[in-house]
């Protein structure tokens, strides 16, 4: 009779003793100081990691109590460890002169880490417009290459889940809608220079959206017109311009005329809404003597205004 010996697996010394919470634990995140020059940026990072006075109010936060939030990182193919969420934290931590970083180590692939990367920077203040746009449109392409997973049921299943992701699951996590997110998108689709004009408020959200139809060589045409006319077009101007050259007739003539038109003020009307006012009021008031109200304290405002500049 054969032995079979040689078919029995002997359990290690830690597996025997080792307990069940031990081996739960074992599986927990665990935070662990990091090398700064272990950490490497998210390829593509669209947030840009300013010294600005934020980061100089970062900067004495850690000096005083250290870094309170571990960033996200997952292991590099070539060493080291990338960061998903911390860009800030580890610039402030160079300039705070520390050495190293707390942080969470998390295996993730590429599109887990990019969603988890572009939420967690999402809901900062002074994100720019372009900033915004190449972050959602990178996470929209990440939720949407999951929703092409080879196990799914069908072709059918698979363009069911991306419909969803376009309009519910990317607002998710998101200070914006999802009709808002897609128009941020679409400055994805302007020359670099017409995005930093809409970074720097020389044009509108609204008007460069219509912009970002305009053809690559119509884009450059219309920064050579900018440049000459030194104006930047208008909401109507911009519809125009989409308008001319969806029907093929966007050339120089056309958009030098457009571009050359006077334009119309600007509405400057200022609504305040009731809600904010009535703190101020008998409960009784109603908007209309309000608003009466209102109108005789400016006019005595501005009668002892100008009495003072008559001294």
């Amino acid at each position: 009779m054969k032995s079979s010996a040689k078919n029995i697996s002997l359990n290690s010394y830690d597996d025997i003793f080792s307990t069940e919470e031990t081996r739960e634990d074992e599986k927990r995140e665990k935070v662990m100081d990091m090398p700064l020059s272990e950490l490497h940026p998210f390829p593509d990072h669209p947030f840009q990691v300013r010294d600005d006075d934020s980061m100089k109010e970062t900067v004495e936060s850690i000096k005083e109590y250290g870094v309170l939030v571990p960033a996200i990182v997952r292991p590099r193919a070539d060493g080291g460890y990338e960061l998903i969420s911390g860009h800030r934290r580890k610039r402030a931590c160079e300039l705070a002169g520390l050495p190293t970083m707390p942080v969470i180590v998390r295996n993730l692939d590429d599109d887990a880490a990019t969603i988890i990367m572009v939420d967690s920077n999402i809901q900062r203040e002074n994100i720019l417009p372009s900033e915004r746009a190449k972050a959602y449109k990178m996470k929209l392409d990440a939720i949407k290459h999951q929703g092409q997973r080879t196990d799914l049921t069908s072709v059918q299943v698979g363009q069911k889940l991306q419909g969803k992701v376009s309009r519910d699951l990317l607002a998710e996590n998101s200070p914006d809608s999802s009709t808002q997110i897609q128009r941020y998108i679409r400055l994805n689709e302007l020359a670099p220079q017409l995005q930093q004009m809409v970074d720097d408020k020389k044009i509108a959200m609204t008007p460069a959206v219509e912009l970002s139809y305009l053809k690559p060589e119509e884009q450059t045409l219309l920064l050579d017109t900018i440049e000459s006319e030194q104006a930047t077009p208008s909401l109507s101007q911009a519809q125009r311009l989409k308008n001319f050259s969806q029907e093929g007739h966007l050339n120089e003539d056309s958009m030098l005329a457009i571009m050359s038109e006077e334009k119309k003020p600007e509405k400057s009307d200022l609504t305040i809404k009731a809600d904010k006012l009535q703190k101020y009021f008998p409960k009784s008031y109603t908007p209309q003597q309000m608003e009466q109200v209102i109108i005789r304290l400016l006019d005595g405002w501005q009668k002892k205004r100008q009495r003072d500049q008559e001294r």
